[in-house]
């Protein structure tokens, strides 16, 4: 049977994935507090009902002040750029690693946190060798800065707990797309390719763009969280995904085709960090989470599209 929360912490709740979230949460019956530091994540994104703390992971009081009365911490706040990381190598890993480390700090010493769940990602991962999905055995030999620090979080998080009796999960995301997404240059191909044609611009494709991602709604991931908050494990690690395959050529071309545009990338060179195929295998988290994903890219892309054109 489940475990019953109140109260839950979202580190980075004013931000894509977060926002999706924390109405979850409250529409489960949870207290939310969200600590953000708004530099990516909006005030006006935080739900209604939810408390917002504005302030850095890595300030101690900001952090013991935020955990405090929660019984379950979801650990969102990060750098999340894999291309970037090699230029913010040294901010990158002071969010990824030490905010881990604070925010599990805080929760250590808050009297009722119960559940840690923390965000991982697919850029731990070694290059498979061909588009067919990985499962979490898969050797977790990361070709970028940013996967390098989310592999260390993952560490401390099932170290860090095990130790104070706090029951952890952390969960590896894949490529995550849906309503909601800012536009970043680094992130967010389907966000960026939107943008691109609506502007009458050729869109930019890295490489031949017959690399393969996960591309898993929002939807997914919430509901992956929400699992990893109820399951009866601790100290393990679930891929979060699809299980499907998409190259970014196909990508942009069913983009292109929502809005009616001509498929006419501009192509440059591969960028250095970035894996050739990344396509999850989700059988772990199905068997021991019950995890299930619902929307696929084919069905949903479309409203997505929609959506992303209207906040434009």
């Amino acid at each position: 049977m489940a475990e019953t929360f109140r109260h839950a912490l979202v580190t980075g709740g004013a931000g894509f994935i977060g926002t999706h979230l924390v109405r979850a949460l409250l529409g489960r019956g949870l207290a939310v507090t969200v600590l953000d530091d708004l530099s990516v994540g909006r005030r006006e994104n935080v739900p209604n009902g939810a408390k917002l703390v504005v302030g850095d992971v890595i300030d101690p009081e900001v952090a013991q002040g935020a955990t405090a009365d929660c019984d379950v911490v979801f650990h969102l706040a990060a750098r999340v750029a894999i291309r970037s990381s090699f230029d913010f190598v040294v901010e990158d890993t002071q969010v990824n690693v030490a905010g881990t480390a604070s925010v599990l700090r805080a929760a250590a010493r808050a009297a009722g946190v119960r559940r840690f769940v923390t965000t991982s990602s697919m850029a731990v991962y070694a290059d498979a060798p061909s588009p067919a999905p990985i499962d979490e055995r898969h050797p977790t030999v990361p070709v970028s800065p940013y996967g390098i620090s989310k592999l260390a979080s993952e560490s401390l998080v099932h170290l860090m707990c095990g130790q104070r009796g706090i029951g952890s999960a952390c969960v590896r995301l894949f490529n995550t797309f849906g309503p909601g997404q800012a536009l970043s240059p680094y992130v967010g191909v389907v966000t960026i390719f939107v943008n691109k044609l609506r502007a009458g611009e050729r869109a930019t494709i890295y490489g031949d763009g017959e690399q393969c991602r996960d591309f898993v709604h929002v939807d997914d991931v919430v509901r992956g969280f929400l699992c990893a908050m109820d399951g009866a494990t601790t100290g393990e690690t679930y891929n979060i995904g699809s299980g499907v395959a998409t190259s970014v050529n196909q990508v942009l071309a069913r983009i292109a085709k929502e809005l009616g545009r001509p498929f006419d990338p501009t192509y440059a060179d591969a960028v250095p960090g970035e894996l050739r195929y990344s396509v999850a295998d989700v059988t772990k988290a199905r068997q021991q989470l019950g995890y299930a994903p619902r929307r696929s890219f084919d069905e949903a892309i479309g409203e997505v599209v929609a959506a992303i054109a209207r906040r434009a």
